[in-house]
């Protein structure tokens, strides 16, 4: 999955913050209202949605003479597959996996702990499938079609070998200099 650009990003934005309410999708001509604060040209915005059309980024459907478009996937869809593919970058995905889990805070972890729970015990049938409320109160979605069935061995042994970070980044020592490395 190819990352967005700046105007790609706002166009995206739009649309994964508009749609949700109007199952039709929007027109060209709403997107540019909606970014009226940057002061594009019709075309402009014409333009980069249908190049997001042609990256898979978002349906069109036609109406008279006009194109309707939505998301193809939500944001959350958008961000784990970057992640996933960040994890594809090449080295240790397990490294890469560690060093991410004791980066996030205490709060971030429960929901992580939370997803992988919820994975851990869905039926072998059910793998991929849309479970809501892994943690109560957390908001937990969790939807992994496209990617390897690792099963709940592999979950429940990768959450073994992750040591939790504390709910206090800052007090961890071996964080100092962490942020040049990101």
């Amino acid at each position: 999955m190819t990352r967005l650009g700046d105007l790609e990003r706002a166009v995206m934005d739009v649309l994964w913050d508009t749609v949700p309410a109007r199952s039709d999708g929007v027109t060209v001509r709403e997107v540019a209202d909606a970014l009226a604060g940057r002061e594009l040209a019709y075309t402009t915005v014409m333009t980069v949605l249908d190049r997001l059309a042609g990256k898979g980024m978002v349906q069109r459907e036609r109406e008279g003479r006009a194109w309707r478009y939505r998301a193809a996937a939500s944001r959350e869809a958008h961000i784990a597959q970057l992640m996933l593919d960040a994890l594809d970058l090449g080295g240790s995905r397990d490294a890469a996996l560690v060093r991410f889990a004791r980066s996030v805070t205490g709060t971030e972890a429960d929901v992580l702990r939370a997803a992988l729970a919820a994975e851990a015990t869905l039926t072998p049938g059910t793998k991929g499938a849309e479970v809501t409320g892994a943690a109560e109160g957390t908001g937990v979605t969790n939807s992994t079609a496209g990617t390897a069935d690792a099963g709940a061995e592999g979950v429940g042994s990768l959450t073994d070998r992750i040591e939790v970070p504390p709910a206090d980044r800052a007090s961890r020592p071996d964080r100092a200099g962490e942020t040049a490395e990101r």
